[in-house]
């Protein structure tokens, strides 16, 4: 007798729970199937089967799998995931028994079969040993922004999906990094997911849906929403911003200066980029940056910034910073959300403290400030030569446009005497190179002429070149507004771990103890 011919595995995809979203596609292949196999927990109810029973036939070969555990504790030798595989891979063999009797098998589930669905589990198990389809289907995502009439994203908004399971700080930085959001699995995952939108700033934006589509749907506002009453088949949607711009005419403008005091405060945050583009903005920031009204910065940072539909844009010249920040603070005062754009950390020789003096003043005192932090220019190019700020360092800004040359020269002849490493910002430009040798001058004094110097510019950009040099050889006319300088200190080491690698450096954590004569 002659073996049959394998039969064909389908993973059909629901959709979210009406039948009448099911694709056409996907009654055919149930309809036509020998064997529909579903999940279902210990109870033995299956939403998969009740959106398809319309067109199971007497004679389908039902396989229910039916989970060992679900909430519960399970004493396999394991854990749960021990339990869970040998679960997978028994309902797999089950189903590989009818595919080698030549029978064809429809694991159906609710949604699309390969998003968050019980069927890649069979699909990862038995995908390369048989011929196999997988017919899409509509996901809750899709039903839950559809059933709310919210869009989701537009334009070139980003939608995070995430699992109601993560931890809730990693929620936290998802969603305040994100344009637009849908938290899946939520039941008991719910005051986690709810803190987090909160914590992000993105509760008052988070629409609630449950059960998309079936009887028993509810719509509302998260914030509304009893967490006693949510079920697992529940989403947290986030929605796009952009969509919920007026279309129908001129953006609002902002009141008059003799009306602010009426106008609900606004506020200011001030941001830092990170020393180059996108890869270096923390979540916070890239969240602060979204939620803005208005941008304000130097133009050269505002350009790292994506442009987004609704936000305007105020550029000016590196040299005004005051300026800068009180009209900052000027639109706050007007109802207005502003982010000030810095580079790197806005702490460090940046916009923090220029927005923070002028918000000191009497007509800035109520005006909400925030700072938050960003990658520094100093840490950035540490961490491209090693670790050469290891050990305590020094910061110190070689720009004598705020603060005479003589007190930068006390303070690197200070930090010299006590064997700090140094980042020195600002060391110079095309035209003011001066700085830079007066200050190597200072350090020999104090430094071995071997010591490392970690020449680093335009860290993160497309220009980025990171060398290291002996500080006898530091040549101020290779220094330009894009450097930074990182001295060493007397324990400073360098190694070319491998003929064709550039120097690493590092400054040991541990210092030497101190001698005492005999």
């Amino acid at each position: 007798m002659s073996t049959p011919a394998p039969g064909r595995l389908y993973g059909v995809g629901l959709g979210p729970g009406d039948p009448s979203l099911m694709t056409l596609r996907a009654v055919q292949v149930v309809t036509e199937a020998d064997v529909v196999a579903y999940h279902s927990a210990r109870h033995g109810r299956s939403i998969a089967r009740s959106i398809a029973a319309a067109h199971l036939r007497a004679d389908h070969i039902e396989e229910a799998l039916v989970y060992p555990v679900t909430t519960g504790t399970t004493d396999h030798p394991g854990g749960y995931q021990g339990a869970m595989d040998d679960f997978y891979a028994a309902c797999a063999e089950r189903l590989a028994a009818h595919l080698d009797a030549g029978r064809t098998v429809a694991v159906i589930s609710e949604g699309d079969p390969l998003f968050y669905g019980s069927y890649m589990h069979m699909h990862k198990r038995l995908a390369h040993r048989y011929p196999t389809e997988v017919v899409p289907g509509v996901t809750s995502v899709s039903a839950a922004s559809a059933r709310l009439g919210a869009p989701l994203v537009e334009g070139e908004e980003v939608l995070t999906i995430l699992p109601g399971t993560l931890p809730e700080e990693e929620l936290t930085a998802r969603l305040a990094a994100t344009d637009a959001a849908v938290v899946m699995k939520l039941g008991r995952t719910f005051p986690a997911v709810r803190g987090a939108l909160e914590a992000s700033g993105r509760l008052a934006e988070a629409r609630y849906v449950e059960r998309a589509t079936m009887a028993g749907e509810r719509t509302g506002h998260l914030a509304d929403t009893d967490p006693d009453s949510v079920p697992y088949f529940a989403v947290a949607v986030v929605p796009s911003r952009v969509a919920a711009l007026p279309v129908d005419g001129p953006a609002a403008a902002l009141p008059a200066e003799e009306d602010a005091e009426a106008t609900p405060t606004g506020e200011v945050v001030v941001v830092g980029t990170g020393p180059a583009g996108p890869l270096w903005l923390t979540p916070e920031t890239r969240g602060a940056l979204a939620a803005a009204q208005d941008l304000v910065g130097y133009t050269t940072y505002l350009d790292r910034v994506p442009h987004r539909p609704g936000q305007t844009r105020h550029g000016s010249d590196n040299k005004v910073e005051a300026e800068r920040a009180e009209f900052a603070l000027d639109l706050a005062r007007r109802g207005r959300r502003v982010a000030v754009v810095s580079g790197g950390d806005p702490g460090v020789f940046a916009m923090a403290t220029a927005v923070l003096e002028a918000a000191a003043e009497g007509p800035y005192r109520d005006v909400p400030v925030r700072v938050l932090p960003g990658v520094t220019a100093a840490n950035a190019a540490a961490a491209r030569a090693g670790a050469p700020l290891g050990h305590d360092y020094a910061v110190i800004s070689l720009s004598d446009r705020l603060k005479p040359w003589e007190v930068i020269a006390e303070r690197l002849t200070a930090a010299a005497r006590a064997d700090l490493a140094l980042a020195l910002y600002n060391p110079g430009s095309r035209s003011r190179t001066w700085q830079v040798g007066k200050a190597r001058d200072l350090l020999l004094a104090h430094r071995s002429p071997d010591t490392p110097v970690v020449f680093a510019r335009d860290v993160g950009g497309p220009g980025e070149r990171v060398r290291t040099v002996r500080l006898a050889d530091l040549d101020p006319e290779e220094v330009d507004m894009r450097t930074l300088l990182i001295v060493g200190s007397s324990q400073t080491r360098t190694v070319r771990r491998t003929p064709d690698a550039p120097e690493t450096v590092w400054t040991p954590r541990r210092y030497p103890e101190p001698t005492t004569g005999g």
